[in-house]
């Protein structure tokens, strides 16, 4: 089980392992072993997540999640196996923390008369130095 909550742990049914070879720098031992893991969770079929935190997690815009609801995640930072595997488990638990709690609806307000003062003498001054630059100004408004 992967615990990403108090309320919501994935089974390790949902989560399926690749095991590729890293890129990058390493030696002999990026050439031969195995260590870099493609991690795959399909959030959209998922059981283990509630139905808001499915949603909100699904229209989050990453390139992390297909058009299909799977998530894949590529961990090889490390050389092992086994620590990059739990790099991945790490940033897909990362991932759903980020939209457990819904965001705090936006309040509608509306400027102040001082604001809107403040902005009129802005756009006034503004045109006031344009008008300045201009060769057939003469001094006058």
């Amino acid at each position: 089980m992967l615990t990403v909550s108090p309320h919501i742990a994935i089974h390790e049914d949902e989560l399926t392992e690749r095991f590729v070879r890293a890129s990058g720098p390493g030696g002999q031992n990026v050439n031969k072993v195995s260590t870099a893991v493609e991690l795959r969770f399909d959030a959209a079929n998922s059981p283990s997540l509630p139905e808001a935190v499915r949603a909100r997690l699904l229209a989050r815009r990453d390139h992390r999640i297909g058009a299909d609801g799977v998530i894949v995640i590529s961990a090889q930072r490390f050389r092992s196996q086994d620590r990059n595997r739990q790099d991945a488990r790490e940033r897909l638990v990362a991932l759903i923390t980020t939209v457990l709690t819904p965001p705090k609806p936006r309040l509608a307000t509306r400027p102040t008369r001082a604001s809107k003062e403040r902005r009129i003498e802005a756009k006034k001054g503004r045109g006031e130095l344009k008008r300045g630059r201009s060769t057939r100004w003469n001094g006058q408004a």
